[in-house]
């Protein structure tokens, strides 16, 4: 019997099927081995599967073996994580377009992927000013000494010392890369990689051996926020990838967080207009961001010993409340639940984990819901 995991794979190689729509697929048919064997007419009830699609999709699939496939990908890709993977990181799982495939070299930690490590994202301009790198490394430092692992892409500047901060105060840190795991960009950052393979991780959903291009970098940006359960943007001029973070993180019901700076500079103007736009402020006591972070629910584990019926009913914040109201005895679609309530898919997707994870809610195969 092939895996789940094969048809993810095979999926993700017919050309015009994203993360969107192979979401969309598994909603709509449950699993992705299911929907490759559907027919034309099938496929074609699925929202964006128009009729230049469907002759990819039909063209395409049959010269793909998924079980073959997969055999030669972990032949070249050693290490990789697809949705069907217990291991895959959660909160990313949770995001509407989670990469198909995720691949990883360094040090895993299960309690990272699992989601009850907070890992919190910092990113910024490539050519900071000493003012944004001393709140970087003052920031970063905090985070890794107080538990948190930090998350940024390795790129020049700002994601550089927020890495370098983090291992230098002995904690970890993952770096998300817009080439393939094996591809060190920019190159003068070889010893930073280095680094984080003994101390994190570096992902990416590129596989092995793929340079660097220009529209690889806003799109691992999502992948930052995806994994973060905030974002700290340090300095970041008007157009920048920063504010694409940002903008995703919004979009994912993640909290965002900026550095104030002056009127007049430059690296600052992105941080004043999220800020205007109702980010938090980063103060100067930093006692006061970590009780904020703290404060951010966390995926708690409940043991498996603990029967639903013996756990009193919580009392849920308005947002989890107006999701469980919204949930049923039987098995409801993700699409449906996110219709019911009014809310954004993004924050519908996080409160039903913390949800899943208090014991209050079961998810069956198809992104369907139901109260436990």
């Amino acid at each position: 019997m092939v895996e789940e995991g094969a048809y993810w794979l095979a999926w993700a190689q017919i050309s015009g099927i994203g993360p969107v729509l192979l979401r969309r697929l598994q909603q709509h048919f449950g699993t992705l081995a299911t929907a490759w064997n559907a027919t034309k007419v099938e496929l074609g009830e699925v929202e964006g599967f128009g009729f230049q699609t469907l002759e990819k999709v039909i063209q395409q699939r049959s010269r793909l073996h998924p079980e073959q496939l997969f055999t030669k990908h972990q032949q070249e890709n050693s290490h990789f994580w697809t949705p069907a993977d217990t291991d895959y990181p959660r909160l990313l799982l949770e995001t509407p377009s989670p990469p198909p495939i995720l691949y990883y070299r360094g040090e895993v930690e299960l309690q990272e992927n699992l989601g009850q490590k907070p890992m919190v994202g910092i990113v910024g301009t490539r050519q900071p000013s000493e003012y944004g790198i001393r709140w970087t490394r003052q920031i970063s430092t905090a985070l890794a000494k107080n538990g948190f692992t930090v998350v940024s892409g390795m790129a020049e500047g700002i994601d550089t010392e927020s890495h370098s901060a983090a291992m230098k105060a002995g904690g970890r840190t993952i770096a998300v890369l817009g080439t393939g795991v094996d591809v060190i960009y920019p190159h003068k950052n070889r010893d930073l990689y280095k680094q984080i393979l003994t101390a994190g991780l570096v992902v990416s959903e590129y596989p092995t051996k793929t340079p660097p291009d220009r529209t690889h970098f806003p799109r691992r940006n999502r992948i930052i926020a995806g994994l973060s359960r905030a974002i700290l943007v340090i300095e970041a001029p008007l157009k920048s990838g920063a504010l694409i973070t940002a903008t995703y993180a919004n979009e994912f019901g993640r909290d965002v967080y900026a550095l104030p700076g002056r009127v007049d500079d430059y690296p600052s103007q992105g941080c004043l207009k999220l800020l205007s736009q109702g980010a938090t402020f980063i103060l100067k006591e930093l006692d006061e961001l970590l009780t904020m972070l703290g404060a951010i629910p966390q995926i708690d584990a409940i043991e498996a010993s603990t029967a639903p019926e013996q756990l009193s009913l919580p009392i849920l914040s308005p947002e989890l409340q107006r999701v469980m109201d919204a949930l049923a005895s039987e098995a409801l679609p993700f699409d449906f639940i996110v219709q019911q309530t009014g809310m954004a898919a993004g924050s519908v997707s996080g409160a039903l984990l913390q949800l899943e994870l208090m014991g209050l809610v079961s998810q069956l195969p198809g992104m369907r819901y139901q109260k436990s």
